[in-house]
Order: C-alpha cells, then structure tokens, then sequence
C-alpha cells in the first residue's frame, strides 16, 4: 500500500514540486494546462503515450517526440521535458535505466521544466526495490515492446545482464534530490498504473 503523503512529503524534501491525481485524465488535463505556448519534447515513455500527451500539447505549443517525428537533437533543445520513471521510491529516488541516453540526459540538464509523470505501479518502498524494479520489470517490457533479441525480451521474467548487442540497459540514472540548474522539476503521481 503506497503512503501517498509520505511519498509526497519525501520528494518535496528533496526540492521537487508535487502534484497528485486519482485519475490519468485528471493529470493529461493538469499538464495540458501547464504547458502553454511554449517548446516541448517527450521521452520515449509508454506513460506519456497512454496519457494521449503529444497530440495535446501539440495543438498548442511546438512539440517534438522522436516518435511522432522530430529528432532527438530538437528534442533536447526544447523548454520543457515530460518523461516517466522505471522506479520510484517511496524514499523519494527517481530512477531510470536508457539504451540511447537521450531521456536520462534530459532529466537532468538542457530544459528549463521537467516533468514526470508517475502511475502507482511504478513506486516502490525504498531505493533498493525501486532499482530492482526498473531492471527486472520495466527493462524486460520495454525490450518486449522494441522487438529486441536479448534473454529478457524472449523471457519476459527478468534482467540477465546480458551482452547483447540490442541491450537497451545501457544508462543507469539515479536523482537523488532536483538537479542544479533546472528551474522547476515536477513530479505529477497518478494513483492509477500506467506504462511499464
């Protein structure tokens, strides 16, 4: 059972803004009103893609998503960044494991807003559960979802570490509290599951 409070009072400590919502609607809703005529980019996140994010923000405001066009070299260049997270402690550490390094990179440098938005699936009770969770639940699934050969997308059970040459556990990203230098970081928590 999450302690929501206790998860929102641990990630406040560490300097990021939080917004939480019982529903996915209610959250696409918020952000779509938060982020309003300006430039705009989006990690690859399943998370994003159910909220219907980019289609959205894209009336609105320039978008880029690598996978609605645009490059990644656009994308880092934008005002604002959404992404998810493979794990969140409840202890308040964010954690995201990358293939690319594009969506780790931008969580933490080159945007003036960074939002990430969290389902209740996605949290866990402390750092360790939390990492455990982005290796052996999230990396396999997105494997499986890319069509990569390696023993975790064939498997689907958990992380073999492997030396694949299609490995996408290529960068590891821990936030322990808001980067320096990214003016307004926000966690949005949707008490409904959502990507992987």
């Amino acid at each position: 059972m999450i302690d929501w409070n206790k998860l929102t009072e641990n990630l406040e400590r560490r300097g990021y803004q939080v917004r939480r919502f019982a529903t996915a609607r209610e959250a696409a809703d918020y952000l779509d009103g938060q982020i309003d005529q300006t430039t705009v980019s989006m990690g690859g996140s399943m998370t994003i893609k159910e909220l219907g994010l980019y289609d959205r923000l894209a009336s609105h405001n320039w978008a880029v998503w690598h996978w609605e066009g645009g490059s990644l070299e656009e994308a880092a260049q934008t005002q604002v960044y959404l992404s998810s997270v493979n794990g969140l402690a409840e202890t308040g550490e964010l954690i995201n494991i990358d293939g690319t390094g594009n969506r780790v990179a931008s969580t933490v440098f080159g945007h003036r807003r960074v939002y990430f938005v969290v389902g209740s699936n996605k949290v866990a009770p402390d750092y360790d559960a939390a990492l455990w969770r982005a290796r052996n639940i999230a990396s396999p699934k997105n494997a499986q979802r890319l069509g990569k050969k390696t023993p975790c997308a064939v498997k689907g059970d958990r992380c073999y570490d492997c030396q694949s040459p299609e490995r996408i556990c290529r960068a590891l990203t821990v936030l322990w509290e808001k980067p320096q230098g990214i003016e307004h970081m926000e966690i949005v928590l949707v008490e409904q599951e959502l990507g992987y």
